[in-house]
């Protein structure tokens, strides 16, 4: 399994407070992720041997979570601050082929018989600052933008696509509603604060905006948005000066 995250990883740490039930990964500036125990699964329900994952900091699965990979031309990517809950499945292929007279995957029964090529999905991208309700499922080839909300048990069909920072219920999933007006929404996908340099010592400046409701004032809101864009910039060239 080939498990790719940001550059400053430590690695595992096996004496982590959660380590019991997680795969912690920590960081050189102290942020770590978490992946559940027996995450990664194949069709027979063992620990998978092939596929690629990428998770960022701050994202994690809940307790009894999954994602089964049936070969190694599926990848899940997953950013950072992606908050997900328990028993979620991700599962990034296993199609059979519908158009043929039969479904059954004939060679697999005997190795005289023939079956056409199985269709294929593309990879399973689950971007930055969102949050999954319990027992999730995904199937494969799908995209769930920035600052989603995906509601407990809802269903992911093949190849999804949300909008960023819409809120989606439902089997399959059906978009409700945004969580921000439209010109709050342009503004935080302008200021794309997951991506700050030196992140745990920004995010401590800027702490006490993440504490405002964005909801209630919308011309507030964006003047707020603006300082912290403001402040992320001026971070930018500091950082770089310390280089």
């Amino acid at each position: 399994m080939n498990i790719d995250t940001d550059s400053d990883c430590l690695g595992f740490d096996p004496n982590h407070p959660l380590a019991n039930k997680f795969d912690v990964l920590v960081y050189r500036d102290g942020l770590f992720s978490t992946l559940p125990k027996n995450f990664f699964q194949n069709w027979l329900d063992d620990t998978s041997q092939i596929g690629t994952m990428h998770i960022g900091k701050c994202s994690g699965f809940g307790v009894d979570s999954l994602v089964k990979y049936d070969s190694d031309a599926q990848a899940l990517h997953v950013g950072r601050f992606v908050s997900g809950g328990l028993r979620l499945k991700f599962i990034l292929n296993g199609q059979h082929e519908t158009r043929a007279m039969s479904t059954s995957i004939l060679s697999f029964i005997h190795p005289e018989l023939k079956s056409p090529t199985l269709p294929q999905y593309g990879h399973s991208v689950i971007k930055n600052d969102i949050w999954i309700g319990d027992e999730v499922m995904m199937l494969g080839g799908g995209t769930i933008e920035n600052g989603c909300i995906i509601g407990a048990r809802s269903l992911l069909p093949p190849n999804f696509t949300s909008e960023p920072y819409g809120i989606y219920v439902g089997s399959p999933a059906r978009l409700v509603r945004f969580r921000f007006t439209d010109k709050v929404i342009e503004s935080l996908l302008e200021l794309a604060w997951w991506d700050a340099p030196d992140l745990a010592n920004w995010l401590k400046r800027v702490n006490r905006y993440f504490l405002v409701d964005f909801t209630q004032d919308e011309s507030k809101t964006l003047d707020l948005l603006a300082e912290v864009k403001a402040h992320k910039a001026t971070w930018g060239k500091k950082m770089a000066l310390a280089v």
